[in-house]
């Protein structure tokens, strides 16, 4: 009996290893996303095989360093590259590659739109297309609608972006639904805590919902997600281990905010929680907020855990926010907010460093105020519209 157990359990992790090794290359070559420190906007066709970034007007062409988003086991080179020049890696829990180009130089071409060509290479080898890369030089709308999506393929939840028609303005909304995608609470983009909904005060809206992380927000301490929307990025290895520090806010801005604008409604749920234990006498309540800082270099933003942080707060200049800080009131019916930026500790706006991109603007909406820390009321949902950066 004790021969057959060992003969058992010295097979089976060789069985294991042929079933691993008898799984076919993937055949999948394409660009699935495109992010950087500039970028705020990507638009990828895979039927010409394009991919138009949309960077800050003040952005170094010559030293733009792009994140790719690749099918399972694929890898990019740029241009004459070598494969083995290009590292990449393997995100298992998302069974997405990460394939890193280094920094590519779009100067010195002439052109109002610089291109590069990069090639995709599937992770059998049998799939080689190349992609234009054009980078466009571009600004942050001062209207924000909340009225595009991306295709949902390949991600399973909404993306928003703004698009002026009148100027190559665009920008790309940011949100916690890749760090929710780990939890496997949603099926469809309606079950993701941050979303388009088409009933808005004026076309659609963006509506973001607190939701419940399940088993696996339990035991990563994680209990609920609020929903959130900001101008910024994601960053999905941070979501697990430091989650405030996952959400980076902030794009360069060049003009004067005076005041920030808009619709609201506000719904809080009906109890409150903190550390996943119900809290009696709190209600929860929304956030809705701007930021002007100062960052220490083109790569450097503020992120979530800026309340706490005197360094990063030292960064703010001025700062338009609902209620100082209190939240959102409740409103069943959409709800006029005008929001004056003020003096962020006596500090004043530089006009030179405006010119000269030295400064970057934050917008951030959550469902719940105290969300990054995982306090709040399940079902609590904020619908925001018509937002507009005024600005002098």
């Amino acid at each position: 009996m004790k021969v057959k157990k060992l003969l058992a359990y010295t097979l089976l992790p060789l069985a294991l290893n042929s079933c691993i090794q008898d799984e076919a290359p993937n055949s999948e070559a394409a660009i699935d996303q495109c992010t950087g420190d500039d970028v705020q906007y990507a638009q990828i066709s895979a039927a010409s095989r394009t991919v138009t970034l949309y960077v800050n007007k003040g952005a170094d062409l010559s030293r733009q360093a792009l994140r790719f988003e690749l099918p399972q086991g694929a890898y990019i080179k740029l241009d004459g590259q070598k494969a083995n020049d290009v590292p990449f890696m393997h995100d298992q829990d998302n069974d997405v590659t990460y394939s890193y180009s280094g920094v590519a130089d779009f100067s010195g071409q002439g052109v109002a739109q610089p291109t590069r060509r990069f090639t995709v290479v599937s992770e059998d080898g049998e799939w080689q297309p190349s992609y234009a890369v054009n980078l466009v030089l571009t600004e942050i709308p001062l209207t924000l609608k909340f009225d595009h999506l991306f295709d949902h393929s390949p991600y399973d939840y909404d993306i928003l972006f703004e698009r002026e028609t009148s100027t190559n303005n665009v920008l790309q909304w940011s949100s916690g639904n890749p760090g929710f995608k780990l939890t496997a609470m949603a099926s469809t983009p309606q079950e993701y805590p941050t979303l388009m909904d088409r009933a808005g005060y004026s076309g659609g809206c963006a509506k973001l919902v607190t939701s419940d992380t399940g088993s696996f927000g339990a035991m990563v301490k994680m209990y609920i997600a609020a929903g959130n929307l900001f101008v910024g990025r994601f960053d999905l290895s941070n979501a697990l281990t430091n989650a405030p520090k996952a959400t980076k806010f902030g794009f360069t801005f060049y003009k004067k905010p005076l005041r920030l604008t808009g619709w609201y409604k506000y719904k809080a749920g009906s109890q409150y929680t903190e550390s996943g234990q119900p809290v009696s006498g709190k209600t929860d309540t929304g956030d809705i907020y701007a930021i002007l800082y100062e960052p220490a270099d083109k790569a450097d933003m503020i992120d979530g855990e800026w309340e706490t942080s005197p360094a990063q707060k030292a960064k703010i200049v001025s700062m338009a926010r609902m209620t100082d800080g209190g939240g959102t009131p409740e409103a069943d019916n959409w709800t006029p907010f005008d929001l004056p930026f003020n003096a962020y500790e006596g500090r004043a706006v530089d006009a030179r460093k405006l010119q000269d991109g030295k400064y970057k603007l934050a917008i951030v909406f959550s469902s719940s105020l105290k969300g990054a820390t995982f306090a709040g009321a399940l079902g609590s949902t904020l619908y925001v519209d018509e937002v507009n950066i005024v600005c002098e």
